[in-house]
């Protein structure tokens, strides 16, 4: 294996240490085997939930916790992601295996998890140096991951006793309702209201709502890719959104980050996958690949598309508002505000060219 390919946690940022101490003392009560004292290395990001490895001499392990100053509730419910890989796990492999949950607030000052580290590729903007794809090796890897959607997708909820994980029924229109609301909220003098856009999804939901498991962040830079075989997934990552919603809702989010070689220099700009590579399927591709495996049809996938992409410009509305208003200092949010532009121009455009061949 060579070790280069591997996605490396790199030295703790300053504000985001850990007590090594009380967090050792708390994993050993939990995990017998361990032995010695952790060296601790925290991953990139930190916009969402900030995620270290502790390497301890037997296992490698990864810890989860909220930022500091937000309590463990909405998508730092570390409690509900913990227990939801639990649950999803002996019916879908690729979830890291849970080791132990800690709500005493004594500890970190919040709630924190621990999973096995699963060791791998992660490709996130573009693959590690020293790997060399293959047109054909990247089409193999493209509908690999694809495969891992459609099989969680596939998964039978209810036989699985998960009809917790969500409200289900309802799904669309609580997704549009609240990231319209969102979006207002956050709205920034230099952005446009969206109020077309949402008045489209709004009035262009499908009758035909599926309900299954779906991810809600299923990119990625969320699989890990066995270093041997990089074509192989061994896992997916990040589930702090994932509930009971519509698979084509799913599917949206997902091509809403999915950039193609011939998409404008905009969206090359902010590329984080390695979707441009010779031999990934377009998005035209995706959805009939992932359509065809689930055994379903869909004649227009325009509102899924648009959806995605309201979404995503939603999001990225919410961080450059925090940026806008001093709540954070980050200057790579300083042009955010350009990208929500072209988000919506992108949902204009798909509600244009609706029907056009």
């Amino acid at each position: 294996m060579n070790t280069q390919l591997l996605d490396q946690a790199k030295n703790v940022r300053q504000g985001e240490e850990l007590d090594t101490q009380k967090v050792d003392a708390w994993l050993k009560q939990h995990i017998t085997q361990l032995t010695g004292e952790p060296s601790v290395t925290q991953y990139a990001g930190g916009a969402s939930n900030w995620t270290y490895c502790l390497e301890y001499p037997e296992q490698s392990l990864i810890l989860r916790r909220a930022p500091k100053g937000t309590k463990a509730k909405g998508a730092h419910d570390m409690g509900r992601e913990f227990k939801l890989q639990q649950a999803l796990k002996p019916v879908y492999g690729y979830v890291p295996n849970m080791e132990a949950f800690c709500d005493d607030e004594n500890i970190l000052g919040t709630d924190f998890y621990v999973m096995e580290k699963l060791t791998g590729i992660i490709p996130r903007k573009n693959l590690p140096r020293g790997l060399t794809p293959t047109p054909e090796r990247t089409k193999k890897l493209c509908e690999n991951v694809l495969d891992c959607l459609v099989e969680l997708h596939k998964v039978d909820y209810k036989q699985a006793n998960l009809s917790h994980l969500g409200k289900g029924e309802g799904y669309t229109q609580r997704q549009i309702s609240g990231w319209s609301e969102r979006f207002t909220k956050a709205k920034t003098w230099n952005v446009p209201s969206g109020k077309k856009v949402i008045k489209w999804l709004e009035n262009n939901m499908p009758s035909n709502e599926r309900i299954c498991i779906t991810h809600n962040d299923f990119r990625f830079d969320n699989v890990v890719l066995d270093a041997n075989d990089y074509t192989n997934v061994l896992g997916i990552l990040d589930w702090e959104l994932a509930t009971l919603g519509d698979p084509l809702m799913d599917l949206g989010n997902t091509l809403a980050y999915w950039v193609e070689p011939a998409d404008d220099f905009l969206a090359q700009a902010t590329r984080r996958q390695p979707t441009h590579l010779e031999g990934m399927l377009t998005r035209k591709e995706v959805v009939a690949y992932y359509c065809k495996k689930m055994n379903i049809t869909v004649d227009d996938f325009t509102f899924y598309e648009v959806y995605g992409l309201f979404r995503l410009a939603g999001i990225v509305q919410q961080i450059y508002y925090r940026y806008h208003h001093g709540q954070t200092k980050n200057p790579a949010f300083k042009h955010f505000w350009v990208f929500v532009h072209y988000l919506l121009w992108r949902c204009k455009k798909a509600i244009n060219n609706q029907g056009k061949v």
